[in-house]
């Protein structure tokens, strides 16, 4: 499409899709099929799903109470189901951290990092040798999510995995913490409709064709769908035995206040993605030179991520972009304290950098 032919510019035009690779095209039966692993340097995006399982844990196909970084893993086990003795699921906390630390990176199968042996590896051998967790050749080919139309929204897929002792206010604010993940990443965030008001399905993990009973939006605040009965039994059927008694404790649906702060929380993270270049760095070369994250290796504390992004042109090589920020440190901690990061790296690259909260904040 041109201009002068079509009175659009194509190239303007961004093109994404799911990416999956599966049914009656899966692995190229039928020709080379538009899945994520052949999509990287077409420019067309696709959905990161490997955010969204490291963050939330498990798959849609397997049990919703899974836990994965964000949502208890080591930290809060929710005793549901048996997810192996601590240190396995300290283990897997760190394999997990990796697919996010990846798709913070922009997803790239080129991007090299220092994983948790310390080594370093490529973005396509993130969590484990071959694993394709990256696939991406540039940011723009990366959809970084982690709710979507299909499958539970992102507060109800935190309520299904968090241990029963988490208050309310602590799973609206992991709510919080997911989104930031997707803002701050290198890539592009998308987002479901609704994770800025904490929506809810009440744990339908399929509402396609359950009406508006259980997909409404109330983007007052003064309502919430969480709790307002079971869904329907065809998709929902086989989990009745343990959705049924979480809809029905209202402790767990938010309060007005807490969709308030998630809304404003919303607009507050994007205005930051906006207030900076740095978080919409364009190729894999930018991100390898100004992208570097700390607290890794087999000293890393788990649970903590920390991911710098440098606007020095004396050290990265390139020119400076940013007129308003030298430096950037993102810092993602699920681990429920407060925690200190002491590394040699971050001090040597930190040593003259004088941080503050983001303006915004």
């Amino acid at each position: 499409l041109t201009l002068e032919k079509d009175g659009v510019d194509g190239t303007a035009i961004y093109l994404y899709g799911e990416g999956w690779d599966y049914a009656e095209v899966e692995r190229n039966r039928v020709g080379v099929n538009a899945s994520q692993l052949n999509l990287g340097g077409t420019g067309v995006g696709s959905f990161n799903d490997r955010l969204r399982e490291g963050i939330m844990g498990g798959s849609p196909f397997g049990d919703p109470r899974v836990q994965g970084v964000l949502t208890g893993l080591y930290f809060a086990p929710n005793g549901f189901i048996d997810q192996g003795s601590e240190s396995s699921q300290r283990s897997r906390v760190m394999e997990d951290t990796e697919k996010v630390m990846a798709a913070m990176a922009g997803n790239l199968k080129d991007y090299t990092f220092t994983n948790r042996w310390g080594n370093d590896v490529s973005g396509t051998n993130a969590a484990w040798e071959g694993s394709n967790v990256a696939y991406a050749q540039a940011p723009r080919e990366t959809v970084n999510y982690v709710s979507a139309h299909d499958n539970e929204t992102l507060f109800d897929g935190i309520t299904l995995r968090s241990a029963p002792h988490v208050p309310v206010s602590v799973r609206c604010r992991l709510n919080r913490v997911a989104v930031a993940v997707v803002a701050l990443s290198q890539g592009v965030p998308f987002f479901h409709a609704g994770d800025e008001i904490l929506r809810s399905k009440s744990l339908d993990r399929d509402s396609y064709n359950s009406g508006d009973w259980f997909n409404r939006l109330d983007f007052t605040g003064d309502t919430h769908n969480f709790g307002i009965g079971l869904p329907g039994r065809e998709k929902n059927g086989d989990r009745y035995p343990f959705i049924a008694g979480l809809l029905a404790d209202t402790s767990l649906r938010p309060s007005k206040d807490e969709i308030l702060l998630s809304t404003a929380h919303m607009k507050e993270v994007l205005q930051i993605r906006r207030s900076s270049p740095l978080f919409r760095l364009r190729t894999t070369d930018e991100v390898q030179k100004r992208v570097t994250f700390y607290n890794t290796g087999p000293d890393q504390t788990p649970g903590v991520i920390v991911m710098g992004i440098s606007d020095d042109s004396a050290t990265t090589s390139t020119p400076s972009i940013d007129p308003h920020f030298a430096r950037i440190v993102v810092c993602v901690n699920v681990t429920g304290e407060c925690v200190t990061v002491s590394e040699a790296k971050l001090a040597r690259d930190l040593a003259d950098a004088e941080l503050t909260l983001h303006p915004l904040q």
